[in-house]
């Protein structure tokens, strides 16, 4: 029975002292990466400021999705780097580079899926960045002929002669358009 005793004891002294020594060594290591986790915080919350007021000087107030946008997928990537290279300090090298391809990966895979909504939203932004193409207007499009009601950033809104709202893709829309001559302009000019 005492040998038993013996064991027990210590067998939880070694993993005790297995543990103080594997935290020791871990602790350079951990404090790095915490420094860098905040230093990483202040230095993107910084940059997505900016980022934001220059977006917002250049987009009017109406157009905040797009800015919102711009900002968002910034702080993806950024953030993306921040986890890979926390991995890389905690010594997992092998898995922040095994984790960028297969983010690479995917990314192009979900940028193949998603590529006519990424056409949309394109078009989306030069529509709503366009001078000649606004809320009121006339247009005809290719699948419609109507009032400007809403442009989004992926698709845009129409109200046809009789009365119904068109939704139509912004993809379609930026193809070709034609701003319609309406009375008030026909007899101003």
């Amino acid at each position: 029975m005492p040998t038993v005793v013996r064991f027990i004891v210590e067998t939880v002294e070694r993993t005790l002292t297995e543990f103080a020594t594997g935290l020791q060594e871990a602790a350079p290591k951990i404090l790095t990466g915490l420094v860098f986790l905040a230093l990483a915080y202040v230095g993107i919350r910084l940059l997505t400021r900016a980022i934001r007021r220059t977006l917002s000087a250049v987009y009017p107030a109406e157009q905040r999705l797009i800015v919102d946008l711009g900002v968002t997928i910034v702080s993806v990537f950024l953030w993306f780097g921040v986890a890979l290279t926390l991995l890389e300090i905690f010594g997992m090298g092998e898995i922040a580079a095994s984790l960028g391809t297969a983010a690479g990966f995917v990314a192009l895979g979900v940028s193949y899926a998603l590529s006519n909504m990424i056409a949309d939203t394109v078009a989306g932004v030069y529509l709503l960045r366009d001078p000649d193409f606004n809320p009121g207007d006339e247009v005809k499009s290719d699948p419609v002929t109507g009032t400007v009601e809403a442009i989004e950033l992926r698709k845009t809104r129409f109200r046809n002669a009789e009365g119904d709202t068109v939704v139509v893709a912004n993809r379609d829309v930026e193809k070709k358009w034609t701003q319609l001559e309406t009375t008030e302009t026909a007899s101003s000019g």
